[in-house]
C-alpha cells in the first residue's frame, strides 16, 4: 500500500485512462478526489463507484475545464493532481471552442488552482504522442524521436490537425506556467491507447478497434502503434511515486501492421476482412524509431499488443459494444 494517507485529485475521472488511474490509486491505498461534469449522472460514475476501495476512499466533485475556480474544492488538501481530462475528437465544427480552449484553459485553470494549494507537491498531465510527432521538419521513416522532440503549432495548423494543435498548445502552456510558478510538473505522452474499458461507453481510441472489427481502417495506415491503457495508467502512478521522476515520458509501442491486428481480431470474428490502406494519405510515417527507456526506468513493462487487442475485444463483448 504505497498511498496510505495520501490524497490525489484526478480530473475527468470517468474517462478511459482516468478511470484506470483511479482504479490503480484506490488499489494502492490512496484517497482519490475525482472531478466529473455531473456527479449525479449514474451512467458516467457508476463504474467508478463500483471500484474496490471506492466506498471508503473515492469522492467525486463537479468541475468544468472552462470554469475558473471550479477545481478548487477537489484540489484542496491534495498531495498531487493528475490531469487526464481533455476533449478528444478528430471532426469538429469549431476547433477553437470544442478543442483548443478547453484543452489550454482547462490545463491552466488546474495549474492556477495548484499554485493556491500549498499541499500539492506534484502535477502530472496526460498529453499525447501528438505533441511530439509534428515538428517543424516532418518526421521521415526511420527518424528517431524522443522526449526532446516537440510538435510545431504552425505545422498542426497548416495540416488542420486541430486535436493535435489543442494538445500541443496545452502542453506548451503547461510547461511555461509550471516554469514561471515553480510547479513540479510531469507530462505523459502516450500513443494511441487501447485495452479493456472500465466505463460503459466507447471512447475515441477504442472506437478505432471497433472500426477494425467493422472492416474499416480509420487512419488508412499500414503501420500502427497501440499502447495498453493499463501501462499508461501505471506510468502515471509510478511518476507520482518516484521522487526523481521529471519532464516528459513517451509511452509508445512497437509497430504492428494492419495484418497483425486483423490476425488477432480474426480469433473473435473469423470472417473479418479489414480494408486495405492507401499509404499516400498518411500525414505521418509510423515507422519512426522511438526511445521508451525513460518510462521503462519508472518500472513499466509493456503489455504485448496482441494481449491488449484481445483484452480490448473481450471487454467490448462483455459490455455489449460489439
Amino acid at each position: 500500500m504505497n498511498g496510505g494517507g495520501k490524497v490525489v485529485c484526478v480530473t475527468g475521472a470517468s474517462g478511459y485512462i482516468a478511470s484506470w488511474i483511479v482504479k490503480l490509486l484506490l488499489l494502492r491505498g490512496y484517497t482519490v478526489k475525482g472531478t466529473v461534469r455531473d456527479p449525479e449522472d449514474q451512467k458516467k460514475t457508476g463504474h467508478l463507484l463500483a471500484l474496490d476501495g471506492a466506498k471508503e476512499r473515492l469522492k467525486l466533485f463537479k468541475a468544468n475545464l472552462l470554469d475558473e475556480g471550479s477545481f478548487e474544492q477537489a484540489i484542496d488538501g491534495c498531495d498531487a493532481v493528475i490531469h487526464p481530462a481533455s476533449p478528444v475528437s478528430l471532426t469538429v465544427a469549431d476547433p477553437q471552442a470544442e478543442l483548443i480552449k478547453p484543452a489550454v484553459m482547462g490545463t491552466i485553470n488546474i495549474l492556477k488552482t495548484c499554485t493556491k494549494v500549498s499541499t500539492v507537491k506534484r502535477v502530472i498531465i496526460t498529453s499525447s504522442m501528438a505533441t511530439i510527432l509534428f515538428p517543424k521538419s516532418p518526421i521521415k521513416p526511420n527518424d528517431f524521436v524522443d522526449e526532446t522532440t516537440f510538435s510545431d503549432p504552425s505545422v498542426c495548423e497548416e495540416e488542420k490537425q486541430w486535436y493535435i494543435l489543442s494538445k500541443t498548445l496545452a502542453e506548451d502552456a503547461a510547461w511555461q506556467f509550471a516554469k514561471a510558478n515553480n510547479i513540479d510538473l510531469i507530462v505523459m505522452n502516450p500513443g494511441l491507447v487501447i485495452g479493456p474499458i472500465l466505463q460503459p461507453t466507447l471512447n475515441f481510441s477504442v472506437d478505432v478497434i471497433v472500426d477494425f472489427i467493422n472492416g474499416k481502417n480509420l487512419f488508412n495506415r499500414r503501420y500502427h502503434r497501440l499502447v495498453d491503457v493499463r501501462d499508461v495508467a501505471l506510468a502515471h502512478v509510478k511518476a507520482l511515486e518516484t521522487p526523481s521522476a521529471n519532464g516528459r515520458y513517451i509511452i509508445d509501442a512497437p509497430i504492428v501492421t494492419t495484418n497483425d491486428i486483423e490476425k488477432v481480431l480474426r480469433e473473435f470474428f473469423p470472417d473479418l476482412c479489414i480494408a486495405e490502406e492507401n499509404e499516400d494519405i498518411d500525414i505521418i510515417s509510423m515507422t519512426y524509431n522511438v526511445s521508451v527507456e525513460k518510462v521503462k526506468n519508472l518500472g513499466i513493462e509493456f503489455t504485448p499488443t496482441e494481449t491488449s487487442l484481445r483484452d480490448t475485444v473481450l471487454s467490448l463483448k462483455e459490455k455489449c459494444l460489439v
